[in-house]
């Protein structure tokens, strides 16, 4: 029995995790669940953001899945999120979109996966003021060649085990030269080595990117960009196949993997089930791919995916189920 630690979250995360839970339990999944909470259900009780409890616990397991978090604003934590990727240097941000049955979108065939450079960029949150009047502030952007490397890296690695023969990468190297061009250079280092033969390496410029995505968004299957990058792109795919409620992510390290449903916490519909559990469900089938539990992955992905062509959703789907109903049709579809 793998134990795997479950952080419920905040608002709507309590209702979404039971859901997982519940599914979980009937396709008799080989998880123990060990529940640890952080965010701000755990500061107004305890006066801490994140427990240490917490942290035992996700280095005792190596694994963990995460409703959504509310960081309280002016106290703590920049982002909770931000500092559990940086503690365990979860470098990969791994955010796969596709076209569901049953969810009316502009789109009928997508089907790709982002992998967004988790611990880098922007997102280092370095910013200094240049003057002494404060009238000109700057920020630090950081690329590293280990940074670009093994993000890259990983992405060549999926495509080959998937047989999909491109990998775009996304950049801004007309302009930024030595930041996204040394990212630029690396994926073009790492096209040339053994393995990868049978795996073109496309480049487009960011803005290219976006434009490309909302007219042509089937063309590509595995994107591969920096931090800030990867955070605006893999929101707006997730917008073209239902938004962020069916939208399933990741964050992974060499050692340690948090999966976790990216959408906010919903507080104004939180203890009604009205929730949609579809993005902590969907990441949990991705977990359980990562732990090598093929034949759970796919039953509950199958019930998943009959469930939504039979017509059942929640409301912001489109549908009227609520929670509970919608985690019971899936449960009867195992």
């Amino acid at each position: 029995m793998k134990k795997v630690t479950l952080i419920p979250g905040d608002g709507i995360g309590f209702e979404i995790s039971q859901s997982l839970e519940k599914v979980f339990k009937a396709a008799k999944v080989p998880i123990e669940f060990e529940k640890e909470n952080a965010g701000t259900t755990v500061y107004e009780k305890t006066g801490e953001l994140i427990p240490e409890s917490l942290y035992k616990s996700v280095e005792k397991n190596k694994i963990a899945i995460k409703g959504p978090i509310t960081t309280p604003i002016g106290k703590g934590f920049r982002s909770i999120n931000v500092y559990l990727r940086k503690k365990y240097d979860l470098y990969s941000n791994f955010r796969p979109s596709r076209t569901l049955p049953g969810i009316k979108t502009r789109y009928d065939n997508i089907n790709l996966v982002i992998f967004r450079e988790n611990t880098e960029g922007l997102y280092i949150g370095e910013e200094k003021y240049e003057d002494d009047k404060k009238n000109v502030a700057v920020a630090i952007k950081r690329i590293t060649k280990k940074g670009s490397y093994r993000i890259i890296k990983n992405a060549f690695e999926y495509a080959k085990k998937n047989n999909i023969d491109k990998v775009t990468v996304v950049h801004k190297a007309n302009i930024l030269k030595l930041t996204d061009g040394m990212f630029l250079n690396t994926a073009r280092e790492i096209s040339q080595e053994a393995g990868y033969e049978n795996i073109k390496l496309e480049e487009v410029i960011i803005d290219n990117m976006c434009m490309q995505l909302v007219t042509n968004p089937e063309k590509y299957k595995v994107i591969v960009t920096m931090n800030l990058y990867g955070d605006i792109l893999s929101d707006l795919v997730a917008g073209l196949v239902g938004g962020l409620g069916v939208a399933p992510g990741a964050n992974i390290g060499d050692d340690i993997a948090i999966f976790e449903a990216v959408h906010g916490s919903a507080p104004d519909i939180a203890g009604q089930n009205k929730a949609n559990p579809l993005a902590i469900l969907l990441s949990g089938v991705e977990m359980l791919r990562y732990l090598k539990m093929d034949e759970f992955s796919t039953k509950i992905e199958n019930a998943i995916l009959k469930t939504l062509e039979s017509g059942v959703k929640t409301a912001d789907l489109g549908g009227n189920a609520t929670t509970s109903e919608f985690t019971q049709k899936i449960i009867e579809n195992l």
